[in-house]
């Protein structure tokens, strides 16, 4: 018996497609997992930092701490203390819009900060300026403080015992 058509009411089948992904969190599988064998609890340390206005902090996200969870497009972005509370500090974050660059400001629990390691090539060099400036106060002599570019490696000349042997193809013979 043949089918009968199908009612005018009636929508047509559909191709099953993904569902919508476009929360929050969309896309942090691997963003927010935590390093190999440092699972479970945070540490003592993360709650015992001290931090201060004017600190440089990187924001990376714990994901075993859901509240104070900032964005994911600051994760792995660098900037500076502007306000501490009981459980959070206030982090101003230079975020690039278009054609300008807008300051943010993130409240973010202090699970999700790490104290930044960006300025300590500049303290330690200004450390090692000021011991060279009053070194060269008092033996009354000029110093260069300017960072200057790694020179190109000095050349040198190898010597043999005997000459090279050169050695040359073998011509190609047909064994066949």
């Amino acid at each position: 018996e043949p089918r009968s058509p199908r009612p005018a009411t009636e929508s047509p089948p559909r191709t099953p497609t993904m569902p919508h992904s476009f929360g929050t969190r969309g896309r942090t599988r691997d963003m927010f997992s935590r390093p190999f064998r440092q699972r479970g609890l945070i540490k003592l340390s993360t709650y015992l930092t001290t931090y201060k206005v004017g600190d440089y902090v990187d924001i990376k996200v714990n994901p075993a701490q859901v509240k104070g969870l900032p964005f994911k497009h600051y994760h792995g972005r660098t900037g500076v203390i502007y306000n501490i509370t009981k459980r959070a500090v206030g982090v101003r974050i230079a975020k690039q819009v278009n054609g300008r660059i807008i300051n943010k400001h993130l409240n973010v629990r202090v699970e999700h900060v790490v104290p930044s390691k960006c300025r300590n090539e500049l303290i330690s060099r200004v450390h090692e300026n000021e011991a060279l400036k009053s070194k060269a106060r008092e033996s009354g002599e000029k110093v260069n403080l300017k960072r200057q570019p790694t020179a190109p490696k000095d050349g040198f000349v190898i010597n043999i015992a005997e000459p090279p042997e050169t050695i040359q193809p073998i011509p190609f013979s047909d064994l066949v």
